[in-house]
């Protein structure tokens, strides 16, 4: 959610904190501002509204220094405003603090920093730390200390920097529990994020913080404590993203960049992993043996919105594929339920970034309660990684649309890798079929992006509906959701997804002549059935749009077409799904909504 990034070193601060900051504007944010240190001053500049609004104050304010902190801010306590933008800055304005996250005890630990004459400014919890902090700095002018001391009396998920004048050490001290930061390592100076891609321009060496840490940057180096100031050590690992990777490519949007970068994305996943002559998957990488795989009696997977459609996909792989029973959790809904879990369970969290605060809370209970932990990720060395015995990662390369695209779909690659490395490790016939289907994928992703123009004309044709019903069965029904949320996510329009079997049990009260409904129509275990759903729409004058591999069969009931090519009956959902996410894209567009940065959205959701 909340972006933050910082600089300590010999460069003029300001221009690299700008830098940082649009890296992370898919993140979502409300306000934005700087911090910058200069000999014995100390300058704040923050503005409501978009990354513009900050660079046009600071185009009439200039600030110069070489060591500074900036923030894009997401509300949680506090409405959008410039007087709750951060950094904020304790009340005698020697320190300045930008933070992301809840503090949870911020209304006590507020009224007896009152009661001691500290005064407040903003709506926010932060002030609480820069007060903390400045209480403390007041008596050791060692900002490291001061950290060290006010983290032990901060309850909540938080992970925060601070700079302050009179430091003698000149260093940006940050700490974190719970949301992600990650140090860049360079060369007589260090850098700080809250996202790597932040980095990208800057350096490749990253190191990530864990829970508890509290770190020290400054021209010579990164030092890292515990919580309890015990000196620690974090590995340092190197991005191998290409900087260009986040830029948009020539696209108009990041959004559509990233449905077009979906047929290298899903060879990145599966390349390396299968071997065709073979018709083998090897996932030795995951890191969890054949034989603890083989003890399993139980999968649970654990994740949030789009991640946790794609684990609905993964039931239907999993549990077909390596005839394994396989329950499909939210995150946010998980630990709250008193889960049944034990040693025969493998909890499986799936998480575009690894940094999804429920997806983690989710994790963290099942492995508590004595399941084997493993996570289906994007980032490397995330928190998920970090927590988990072991990982499949999904070589998506940066996302920065808020609405995730080819995340999802390399998801479910990674999803079908994992039940056809279950199948042969439990013993069971995998038909050489299903490997060399995977081989025609990305093929198949390219024909189904041909067909890009045809949707702009859907689009232009449907884009003034108010509703929307998706329909699916089978394995295409975590599809339907998932066209209805990218609709939602990026047009605003209010859709709807359910199972097809399902509409007589209420959505039909919804459909007339105005109420689009967009049905996934392939494969043929329940073809036929869906087309009966179908008829019953068309019953009742709604518009019908199928998705389909077989539009001759539709041409008597469909209204719109949307053409895609066949491939295996369990691998169609990836290719189903591109249609879907342009349709929702150009329908976006013609809206003039903001796809990339849709409102009230932010790409990680790092608090609960």
């Amino acid at each position: 959610m909340c972006g933050i990034v910082g600089y300590v070193g010999t460069r003029d601060v300001v221009p690299l904190l700008l830098t940082g900051l649009r890296r992370l504007e898919y993140r979502g944010y409300d306000s934005a501002g700087v911090a910058v240190v200069a000999e014995s001053a100390l300058t704040t500049v923050r503005a409501e509204g978009k990354l513009d609004e900050l660079v046009g104050r600071l185009s009439s304010q200039p600030v110069a220094g070489s060591l500074g902190i900036g923030h894009t801010r997401w509300a949680t306590h506090g409405r959008p405003s410039e007087r709750n933008a951060h950094p904020l800055v304790d009340s005698q304005g020697r320190l300045a603090v930008i933070h992301n996250g809840i503090i949870e005890n911020f209304a006590e630990l507020k009224k007896g920093l009152a009661a001691d004459g500290w005064t407040f400014t903003s709506e926010t919890d932060t002030e609480v730390i820069a007060n903390l902090l400045s209480a403390e700095f007041e008596k050791s002018q060692d900002l490291l200390a001061s950290v060290l001391t006010v983290v032990q009396r901060l309850d909540g998920h938080y992970a925060f920097a601070a700079v302050a004048v009179g430091d003698v050490s000149r260093r940006i001290v940050v700490a974190r529990q719970g949301p992600p930061l990650a140090l860049g390592l360079g060369e007589g100076e260090q850098f700080l994020a809250s996202d790597p891609t932040a980095l990208l321009d800057q350096t490749r060496r990253v190191v990530y913080l864990e829970n508890g840490d509290v770190a020290a940057l400054s021209e010579e180096g990164c030092e890292v404590w515990s919580r309890s100031g015990e000196p620690v050590v974090r590995d340092e690992h190197v991005l191998s993203w290409d900087p260009i990777q986040a830029e948009k490519g020539g696209y108009k949007h990041f959004m559509l960049k990233e449905i077009h970068e979906q047929p290298r994305a899903l060879q990145e996943t599966f390349s390396g992993r299968v071997n065709f002559e073979r018709s083998e998957v090897d996932l030795e990488e995951l890191g969890i043996g054949a034989e603890a795989l083989r003890s399993f009696d139980r999968v649970q997977l654990l994740a949030c919105g789009t991640s946790w459609h794609a684990a609905l996909v993964g039931k239907f792989l999993i549990e077909g594929l390596a005839r394994i029973p396989v329950e499909v959790d939210y995150g946010s809904e998980y630990r709250y339920r008193d889960p049944i879990v034990g040693p025969g369970v493998l909890a499986i969290g799936i998480s575009q970034s690894g940094e999804t605060a429920d997806t983690l809370s989710a994790m963290e209970e099942a492995r508590d309660r004595g399941a084997t932990l493993a996570c289906i990720c994007n980032a490397p060395g995330s928190q998920a990684t970090r927590i988990s015995a072991g990982t499949l990662l999904t070589h998506a390369g940066p996302e920065i649309g808020v609405a995730s695209t080819k995340a999802f779909t390399t998801q479910l690659v990674a999803l079908y890798l994992l039940a056809l490395h279950l199948a042969k490790v439990r013993g069971l016939e995998v038909p050489a079929q299903a490997i060399s289907d995977l081989a025609h994928l990305p093929q198949a992703i390219d024909e189904a992006l041909e067909q890009e123009a045809d949707l702009d004309e859907l689009a232009r044709k449907y884009h003034r509906a108010h509703d929307f019903l998706y329909l699916g069965r089978g394995i295409n029904y975590p599809i339907a959701l998932e066209g209805a949320l990218k609709l939602k996510e990026i047009s605003y329009i209010h859709a709807e997804g359910y199972p097809a079997g399902e509409m007589k049990h209420g959505p039909i009260a919804l459909i007339d002549e105005d109420l689009p409904v967009v049905a996934v129509a392939t494969g043929g275990r329940v073809f036929d059935k869906m087309r009966s759903n179908l008829q019953e729409v068309k019953a009742r004058d709604g518009q019908v749009l199928v998705v389909t591999d077989r539009p001759e069969d539709f041409a008597d009931l469909a209204d719109d077409i949307m053409v895609v090519p066949t491939v295996g009956e369990l691998l169609q959902p990836i290719v189903n799904v591109l249609p879907l996410q342009l349709l929702a894209y150009h329908i976006g567009v013609r809206l003039g909504a903001d796809v990339d940065q849709p409102r009230n959205l932010a790409k990680s959701v790092t608090v609960e």
